[in-house]
């Protein structure tokens, strides 16, 4: 009997786990509670320390659009854009970036001539500069629209004045060099496209469905112009009060001398969208740009027709004349000599 006794005894010894075995089962009960919260501790209280440089991103990129060129007092050019980039592109062709305070895409910049510099684009924004574009302030106060509020184009003019336009009915004027702005027009379902000051006060106005209207810097005795079309006119530049082209969608171009109250089509040899107009004074021809690469330069009923790049045929919306040719921004910016075509490089 005693053995059996003992048998057992040493049995039920061998079943109860030690202090050892206690303390193991324990710490493994624990453990996932342990690791959760080093890493809640971690998570808070320690910060990862950069390691190496930064990478700074070229000041041109492959995905960068361009929508407004103006030159400033001396060798250099402005050119806005996507992500409201502003790029500075020295004579010799190299290119900076400026810092602005916005990121809304800059469809247009315009410039006068002691280094003042305005710009323009998606959702009202206004942006100004008094030093050839390095530093640039937003214009506070614009006026806007509850639907749209997108400025296409930006003219500058003398004695700080400038006038932009774009969606709703958006006809705005400036004559602080674009640091406050009030409406000519009332907010209408209409977009415009560009503007242009005729002599010391009548303006003309281009946009959508070919309208064309005239007034005066005082916003009255605005007068619609029938031009005969309803495609689109996309931009309208005079060499003087009385001549001025205006071009727009499936190739149309509009010519006037007399101060944009007729206009005549002309046939510059083109049926895709036309996006701008510029008046070579060193050819004494206009110059048209648009989708595709292609170009067409003329006058009257004479016009010759081409493209910048059988490899590249990429949009432009805006050509800018310098000497030696012209520069335009869109897809890409480069320069167009007439024979020609340079791509800007990073």
């Amino acid at each position: 009997m005693s053995n059996i006794a003992t048998s057992e005894l040493s049995l039920a010894q061998a079943q109860t786990p030690g202090i050892g075995a206690r303390i193991m089962k324990l710490m493994v009960a624990l453990m996932p509670w342990v690791i959760i919260a080093a890493l809640l501790w971690a998570g808070i209280f320690i910060r990862p320390q950069p390691v190496g440089s930064t990478i700074t991103p070229a000041a041109l990129e492959s995905r960068d659009q361009f929508y407004g060129l103006a030159k400033v007092p001396g060798a250099d050019l402005l050119a806005v854009g996507s992500g409201g980039k502003v790029l500075k592109i020295a004579g010799d062709s190299s290119v900076t970036r400026v810092s602005t305070p916005v990121k809304s895409t800059l469809q247009d910049i315009a410039t006068w001539a002691n280094g003042n510099a305005v710009a323009v684009g998606n959702d009202g924004v206004v942006l100004y500069s008094a030093d050839k574009g390095t530093t640039w302030q937003q214009a506070q106060d614009v006026p806007r629209s509850e639907i749209a509020n997108k400025l296409n184009r930006v003219r500058a003019y003398d004695a700080g004045l400038a006038i932009a336009a774009g969606e709703m009915g958006a006809l705005l004027i400036s004559r602080d060099y674009g640091h406050s702005w009030q409406r000519l027009r009332e907010e209408e379902d209409v977009a415009w496209n560009d503007v242009a000051l005729l002599d010391a006060d009548t303006l003309l106005v281009v946009g959508e469905f070919g309208r064309v209207i005239r007034g005066s810097l005082s916003g009255n005795d605005w007068q619609e112009v029938d031009v005969g079309i309803g495609s689109s006119l996309m931009a309208v530049t005079f060499r003087n009060e009385s001549n001025g082209v205006a071009v727009g969608l499936e190739g149309m171009v509009l010519e006037t001398t007399d101060g944009g109250l007729s206009w005549i089509a002309r046939d510059s040899g083109l049926r895709d969208h036309l996006f701008d107009v510029a008046w070579q004074a060193q050819q004494q021809r206009w110059f048209v740009t648009g989708a595709l690469g292609r170009w067409s330069a003329g006058k009257g009923d004479n016009w010759e027709k081409g493209i910048l790049d059988e490899r590249n045929l990429a949009w432009h919306v805006r050509a800018l004349p310098v000497d030696g040719g012209l520069w335009l921004a869109g897809a890409n910016i480069g320069h167009w000599d007439g024979k020609t075509w340079s791509l800007l490089q990073p």
